[in-house]
């Protein structure tokens, strides 16, 4: 029996539901840890083997729990989610084995391991239905952890009920072939990737739910899988632009102010929020060129903002939340941290040698093809965004000597994850033309053709 025929896909997303369930029964804490943490590697190990099962050409087995159920595949990987579950289950895997032990008392594995499976059925979902109940479903646990942590839920609550309201309104809508069900979808996406003027809850939820989850939730970008699966092959011209023209806005707005903000949390929400909408711009071009670029920036985007959250959070189990308003001088203590922050932010804006610098360049030259305000502000929230890096990086790491009675050095599992993170961002850099080439495969594939690109739209 040849290896690809088994449904990798399915163990994939099985195997932290398997967890959730063995986690109850640990006797101890780190006992909890160790489980999620081998049923992460599983999922790891599953989603990679899925990709290259897809990339050497072989044919998506029938053999599955829902093939032998409903007669068709219900999770199956393509061209598009190829290498997006093998990014979300790294990031999970990353975050639970970096969790550092004082704070795993507080960390509800349950609560990761089952999020952690929606969010790879999510990706490896493709029929409308199934696709909203799992993007409804993956809104739940953030909540319930803000509930038990008794924090505010109020801006998070309206903002996905908005949105569930508006997806569920929008298929329902394209069933029945009315005229509001394109606009309805879009907004659901826009609410979803925390376009302006609906970004309010990516802060606040940032804010009062752990670094961890709120990382895990907002840095798949599961706005863009729902705008290429459910808006892009229905939506007429003038939905794609507006979803351009409030992402050009959100892009800018948010690059401005993750300059200023004044406490590292808020700063990575706003970076993240303007990654998001450049991915957008680029899905609103709606040209060969500009699809290849988004996809590419989605890729390099989530696992840059991934790994900075990572050295964030992990600075954070040291010195508690941090403020931006002074420097702290951590390099002397962390200097594997700093560098993986610095390393991590630079690559997440497209520095030269990391893996997001052809994919900005692709698709800014997409968007000055077709039209020059877009690639001007493209350029501009990249240049404010890199600045924002810089400046986060010199208040955090320099400008003073930090003085502790008690030495906080690098653990060895956080050291491994930025060694991870850092390789890929780097080797991807090197050989851009990989990643380039996956992602125009997966245009190719998509069952909509790109028109032709109009000239300065």
């Amino acid at each position: 029996m040849n290896v690809f025929d088994l449904p990798w896909v399915e163990i994939a997303v099985a195997a932290p539901l398997l967890g959730a369930a063995a986690v109850r029964f640990a006797r101890t804490t780190e006992a909890a840890g160790r489980i999620a943490t081998l049923v992460t590697a599983v999922s790891l190990v599953a989603g990679v083997l899925a990709w290259v099962a897809l990339l050497a050409g072989e044919a998506p087995p029938r053999v599955g729990l829902f093939a032998e159920l409903l007669g068709r595949e219900l999770f199956l990987v393509d061209r598009l989610s190829g290498p997006l579950l093998p990014l979300v289950a790294l990031l999970h895997l990353l975050t639970i084995a970096t969790t550092a032990r004082v704070k795993m008392n507080r960390m509800s594995f349950t609560g990761h391991l089952v999020g952690e499976s929606i969010r790879l059925a999510t990706f490896a979902c493709v029929e409308p239905w199934p696709l909203v109940a799992l993007l409804a479903v993956g809104t739940v646990p953030p909540y319930l952890e803000l509930v038990g942590r008794k924090k505010p839920t109020r801006v998070y609550v309206l903002h996905m009920a908005l949105f569930v309201g508006l997806l569920v309104g929008g298929v329902a809508g394209l069933s029945a072939g009315v005229w509001w069900a394109p606009p309805a979808l879009m907004a659901a996406v826009l609410v979803r990737s925390g376009t302006v003027p609906a970004h309010p809850w990516v802060a606040d939820l940032f804010e009062h739910a752990t670094f961890g989850t709120a990382l895990l939730f907002a840095t798949p970008i599961a706005g863009v899988y729902a705008a290429l699966r459910l808006v892009l092959p229905v939506a007429p011209e003038w939905v794609l632009q507006s979803i351009g023209i409030a992402s050009q806005v959100t892009a800018v707005y948010a690059a401005g102010l993750a300059v200023v903000q004044t406490e590292a949390r808020r700063f990575f929400a706003y970076l993240f929020l303007s990654h998001a909408s450049l991915v957008l711009i680029g899905l609103e071009l709606h040209t060969a060129t500009s699809l290849s670029g988004a996809l590419g920036l989605w890729v390099s985007a989530a696992l840059s903002l991934g790994g900075l959250g990572l050295v964030l959070r992990a600075l954070e189990a040291r010195h508690g939340r941090l403020s931006l308003t002074r420097f702290h001088g951590l390099y002397d203590q962390t200097p594997e941290l700093a560098v993986g922050f610095l390393l991590m932010g630079l690559g997440c804006v497209g520095f030269p040698g990391t893996l997001g610098f052809v994919a900005v360049e692709v698709l800014v030259d997409g968007a000055l093809n077709v039209n020059l305000s877009v690639g001007i502000a493209m350029a501009a929230a990249a240049a404010l965004n890199g600045i924002a890096v810089v400046r986060a990086y010199l208040l955090l790491f320099t400008g003073t000597r930090h003085r502790s009675a008690i030495p906080l050095p690098v653990t060895a599992r956080e050291r491994v994850a930025v060694l991870i993170l850092s390789m890929l961002l780097l080797v991807g850099g090197l050989a851009p033309q990989y990643l380039l080439a996956d992602r125009r495969a997966a245009v190719k594939s998509l069952a909509y053709p790109p028109p032709a690109p109009t000239e300065n739209r």
